[in-house]
């Protein structure tokens, strides 16, 4: 192990450096959030020997059937976030409703996280992941752990991040300046500096899209998956791979250490619903790293960290990777008419002209 890599403290600490009226609340706030995804990744790599696999017989605050490890995580990340007394309130994509902090009543940020996504790739020994947002408590507000002072836009965070329990456990963090990876060296539980300035490379050939709902995409999704598909004799010029891991962390890990794009459109499966993931537990966090990353996150339409919540487990569209993709998407989003053919055959190629080589 080479004797100059930072540990995650000294980072926050150079970092503290750059504010002089900072307290060290959000350092210390952020490493009780490490502590718990150390927590939660021996857990994970103990999986059957622990008896924590399977379902744990409850259901979610969304009523979908709750993974034992993501009842563990859960209580991992409200005990340590908890003691460390930074966060007045918490909300968790596990919980019906934010819980106020017992040991953080003068605490100056709300923590938002998602303590165990992908959950149904647990059972097949797959990659999974938690994810944080840290929010300021809203000025004026006289009970943080209402859920109004949760519904901020995504603009509004103050730091947002990862953890990947993979080969090796990656906890990806940005605090409003770039996006920066650590592994976790088992040997002195430390997380050590391994990826700094991560950046979404600007071009790619691959993309990320469940297929399976292929025959509920809109048109404008349609026309992106079959122009990709159709390769290198299609109007994009050139091939593309395509890849679906079912975890969303997995897949913005990739994106960032290798670039692409990942979809999960809006589509006509649930119409009531505007899309799948969830806005403040998944949507904002990634799509903060993202962004500060260089890349693009959107609804397909637009900006996602732009939209206001409207409620605690909102869902939304949630499109990103790198950005001359994204925008590709939201372009074709704008020229829809809203008059085309929904069965058109999803590898049909479409338009007269291809687009320059290359582009």
């Amino acid at each position: 192990m080479p004797a100059t890599r930072m540990t995650l403290t000294q980072f926050l600490i150079e970092e503290r450096r750059r504010y002089p009226g900072a307290t060290g609340e959000l350092n210390g706030l952020i490493l009780s959030v490490a502590l718990a995804c150390k927590s939660v990744a021996t857990r994970v790599a103990q999986g059957a020997l622990a008896g924590v696999l399977g379902a744990s017989g409850e259901a979610s605050s969304q009523d979908e059937p709750q993974q034992k490890l993501e009842t563990i995580a859960n209580e991992a990340f409200l005990s340590c976030a908890d003691w460390g007394g930074h966060a007045a309130a918490m909300a968790s994509e596990e919980m019906e409703a934010p819980c106020a902090a017992a040991q953080g009543e003068s605490g100056k940020y709300l923590l938002v996280f998602d303590p165990l996504d992908g959950a149904p790739n647990i059972d097949v020994n797959l990659s999974v992941g938690s994810i944080f947002s840290i929010l300021r408590v809203p000025s004026g507000a006289e009970d943080p752990a209402r859920e109004g002072a949760f519904l901020q836009p995504g603009t509004a965070q103050v730091a947002a991040g990862y953890a990947i329990y993979g080969p090796s456990t990656m906890l990806v963090i940005s605090v409003g300046r770039g996006v920066h990876a650590f592994t976790l060296e088992r040997s002195i539980g430390e997380f050590l500096l391994t990826h700094p300035d991560l950046r979404v490379p600007e071009r790619t050939s691959e993309f990320a899209i469940n297929t399976s709902n292929s025959r509920f995409w809109e048109p404008p999704v349609r026309r992106y998956v079959s122009e990709c598909l159709a390769g290198s004799a299609g109007p994009r010029g050139r091939d593309f791979n395509m890849r679906w891991i079912a975890s969303l962390v997995a897949e913005a890990h990739r994106i960032l250490v290798r670039g692409g794009v990942f979809l999960y459109p809006r589509d006509r499966k649930d119409p009531p619903q505007a899309g799948r993931l969830r806005l403040l537990y998944e949507a904002n966090p990634v799509g903060f790293l993202i962004e500060q990353a260089g890349g693009r996150a959107s609804t397909g339409r637009g900006a996602v960290l732009e939209v206001a919540p409207q409620a605690l487990h909102q869902r939304i569209p949630f499109v990103f990777g790198s950005r001359e993709e994204v925008e590709r998407i939201e372009r074709y989003h704008a020229e829809d008419t809203g008059d085309a053919d929904l069965d058109l055959p999803l590898f049909q190629v479409r338009g007269l002209f291809r687009d320059p080589v290359g582009a």
